[in-house]
């Protein structure tokens, strides 16, 4: 399995799926469609049927049920585009037998995974880790599920005598930039319950998730020959600075944990003219979730009478907390959790400082908690996967549909 595992990662990262968070099509690049089709391939190859890409880029399949039961459907999703905070890694960098010190990625900028910054890696000492070459993302969000699904579906179908009912796959562009089931169809999908395998550490198993928004401010100035300014000219970015200091300091990531919420500003570009601030918006709690969304529409009402009318402000929902979607249906969760404890695996049942496909699906009819996929430090260059922590993805998979 870690044979298997290793190749087909290696080979789902060696294709260019970023997804592009400025585009106006969908999926989002010319890639995310062009890799779905080798995920046809894939899945085709393994033995699966109704093997299926849409015009939306969507890779959908079934393995049959061999126990004589057509119910309950379970779905197993992951995303295939990586983020686009950085580019991909063209193959991982293999650690055998890890000795548990630092980790040098890139000598000539001196990046490394070391023990100070990521204690956590002293857990995989003997392990096998896949990491970046220190200047790339690695990509183990999401490929190392889509590969630990494929290679679960392949053991299922080598293995008749373990029997299970039928099991649905799905494959997904774009959630990196809040889209990835946009148009996914759930009643076609036809699953009584799924999971999303996207998330990290080893034993991490998710039902709860921000509630989720995207803030754009545009500030529009008045430039003036400085020498000639005086009471002319208005500061666009003085103005944005502003803004970004009336909100509460202490509700930044940097500051937060656990249920605690924040307002991230990710992007930000300007001169005296014009200025743009994009803001993420994230809490648990929906009530404060709310509450933030307000508080930044009132602090840029607040700077339109300063400056008389010059910010607009466009707030846009992106996902919701789904903790009351599976709530209802918990067995969903005690049954991941029981797959878990099988595969030798203590449950880490804990919520998601994110979000995650699972959250839309579960909104729209498809209770899909989210288990571990095994990375660390998704999102930059010190991302990586120990492999040992994909045979166990793999495992809990296959004990899921077993039981």
């Amino acid at each position: 399995m870690k044979e298997k595992l290793l190749s087909r990662f290696s080979k789902y990262i060696s294709y260019a799926t970023t997804s592009d968070e400025t585009s106006e099509t969908y999926p989002s690049t010319q890639a995310l469609l062009d890799f779905g089709d080798v995920m046809v391939e894939e899945l085709k190859a393994i033995g699966m049927t109704e093997v299926a890409k849409d015009e939306y880029g969507y890779v959908t399949a079934l393995l049959p049920a061999n126990n004589g039961q057509e119910k309950p459907v379970i779905g197993f999703i992951a995303h295939f585009d990586t983020a686009p905070d950085m580019p991909g890694i063209a193959a991982p960098r293999i650690i055998e037998n890890y000795d548990g010190k630092d980790i040098m990625l890139d000598a000539e900028t001196n990046t490394a995974l070391t023990l100070e910054d990521f204690p956590e890696l002293a857990d995989y000492k003997g392990q096998t880790l896949l990491t970046t070459d220190g200047k790339t993302l690695l990509g183990a969000d999401d490929k190392a599920g889509v590969a630990e699904i494929v290679c679960a579906m392949e053991y299922l179908i080598q293995h008749p005598e373990i029997k299970h009912g039928p099991i649905k796959v799905g494959f997904t562009p774009d959630e990196e930039i809040g889209q990835g089931v946009k148009y996914f169809n759930t009643e076609k999908f036809g699953c009584d319950f799924g999971y999303t395998m996207d998330g990290g550490a080893i034993g991490e198993l998710e039902y709860e998730n921000f509630n989720a928004a995207s803030a754009c401010i545009k500030i529009q100035g008045r430039n003036i020959h400085p020498g000639y300014a005086k009471n002319k000219m208005v500061n666009s970015q003085l103005i944005a600075m502003e803004l970004n200091a009336m909100l509460p300091e202490f509700e930044r990531p940097q500051y937060t944990q656990d249920y605690e919420g924040f307002f991230l500003l990710i992007h930000m570009e300007g001169s005296v003219e014009q200025s743009q601030l994009n803001y993420i918006i994230r809490d648990h709690d929906r009530a404060k979730f709310e509450a933030k969304k307000q508080q930044l529409q009132q602090i840029v009402d607040f700077l339109n009478v300063k400056y008389n009318n010059r910010l607009t402000c466009e707030i846009k929902d992106q996902y919701y907390n789904m903790r009351e979607m599976v709530e209802p249906v918990f067995y969903v969760v005690e049954r991941a959790m029981k797959a878990m404890e099988e595969a030798g695996i203590k449950p880490v049942v804990q919520p998601i400082r994110g979000g995650t496909d699972g959250a839309n699906l579960s909104f729209r009819g498809l209770p899909c908690p989210n288990i571990f996929a095994g990375g660390h430090n998704f999102h930059g260059k010190y991302e990586y996967v120990p492999l040992e922590s994909m045979v166990k993805a793999t495992e809990v998979v296959i004990n899921i549909a077993k039981n």
